[in-house]
């Protein structure tokens, strides 16, 4: 996995009638494989960790602009696979909240045929207390952008809408909406749904497993 270009913390951009949106860790990297047949990635996720405190994201979606699908089974070449990953934490982890601290971040990745899951990235992050401070705000996001010069993530709060694809303020957030989901896989292998024809509570399921 090659070093990624933004790393988000903060708010998925779901919306629901009565819950708050789940915290999301978002990413934009290359994954390749040093074999020449390749291999598959049966699933990814994300361990957070801040001082004594680990929260797992294993909700796993990535894909481009539009496109977005539940991970599992993807195929990698050593030409390899560029795209947004999007990881939020299960139910149970709805609560947890990016707060003032030091943070370290590990991408897992199980492949098919190994016994052990790899560590494919790993990063330290901090949250300075104005930045929590900010984060407090529903709609605020944390990026955190690669800056090749000084070899370090230079971290920024918004509050605007996700650039696009096509956007040079930085890149996509891919929030989960039901205007930027075209098409999601179900648990079943290759059936497809469409989200806009889901009511809220159905939809919200859809994308916790």
């Amino acid at each position: 996995m090659t070093q990624p270009a933004v790393i988000y913390f903060g708010p998925d951009g779901r919306t629901s009638k009565t819950d708050a949106p789940p915290p999301k860790v978002h990413l934009r990297a290359l994954l390749f494989s040093t074999s020449k047949r390749g291999r598959i990635i049966e699933s990814m996720h994300v361990s957070v960790y801040r001082s004594e405190t680990l929260q797992n994201f294993s909700v796993w979606v990535y894909g481009e602009q539009g496109i977005l699908v539940r991970g599992s089974g993807l195929f990698v070449g050593e030409s390899g696979v560029v795209a947004n990953h999007h990881f939020m934490p299960p139910i149970d982890g709805h609560s947890f909240r990016f707060t003032e601290g030091k943070y370290r971040i590990d991408v897992f990745a199980r492949i098919l045929g190994d016994s052990k899951q790899t560590c494919l990235f790993s990063q330290n992050l901090d949250i300075s207390h104005g930045q929590a401070e900010e984060l407090k705000d529903p709609v605020a996001g944390l990026f955190f952008d690669w800056g090749p010069d000084s070899s370090r993530y230079i971290s920024h709060v918004r509050r605007d809408s996700p650039p696009e694809a096509d956007d040079h303020r930085g890149a996509d957030t891919g929030r989960l909406t039901r205007e930027r989901i075209k098409t999601v896989t179900d648990a079943k292998p290759h059936a497809v749904v469409n989200p806009l024809a889901m009511d809220d509570d159905e939809f919200m399921k859809k994308f916790n497993g």
